[in-house]
């Protein structure tokens, strides 16, 4: 067996790239791995050029006139493209959002004491969602909970920026802070 077939067996049913023996078209125009340009040539002579560098012949443009393949080794090339995802997910920052729960009747300690968690998750950098639920007759009146949000934000403004004012989502009344930047 030769050793493009091993390599082009190495590949997972996701991978959509054609190379090798899998290529269909009889000329193609060919990019070599250092840049150079072998021009239109027959597929044969294009494998053996791959070959005798013992490297792939990937399929880089299927549909151009006539198609484009590159001489590359697809293995290593395949890992850099992983490797730079890989990278750029590290460096992504994930948001966390934390959610406090208030009602329409609840009593001033109440709020000073989900005030202050809501303080400490600003202060740790983390996105706070302040909610209000809605219950029974409370859905004809949610001016109630808004007022409770209004109550709620001087508390927190001195931590946090107001991202969306309160606003009606079906049962809830929610306002959305996030902390300042230092």
């Amino acid at each position: 067996m030769s050793k493009q077939n091993d390599r082009s067996r190495g590949r997972k049913k996701g991978d959509d790239v054609i190379m090798n023996d899998e290529i269909r078209a009889a000329e193609l125009r060919v990019l070599g791995d250092d840049g150079e340009q072998y021009g239109i040539i027959p597929k044969a002579e294009a494998l053996s050029i791959a070959e005798a560098k013992g490297l792939d012949l990937v399929l880089v443009s299927p549909d151009a006139k006539p198609p484009v393949a590159k001489v590359m080794d697809y293995g290593k090339h395949k890992y850099e493209v992983e490797k730079k995802k890989k990278e750029a997910k590290k460096n992504q920052k994930k948001i966390e959002v934390k959610e406090v729960k208030f009602s329409c009747k609840i009593a001033e300690n109440d709020i000073n004491y989900k005030v202050k968690h809501a303080r400490e998750f600003l202060e740790d950098g983390k996105h706070v969602k302040l909610r209000v639920f809605l219950r029974g007759r409370e859905m004809a009146n949610p001016e109630w909970g808004i007022e409770v949000l209004q109550r709620v934000w001087p508390m927190l403004q001195d931590v946090g920026h107001l991202e969306k004012d309160a606003h009606q989502e079906g049962r809830y009344i929610n306002m959305y802070v996030t902390p300042l930047k230092k």
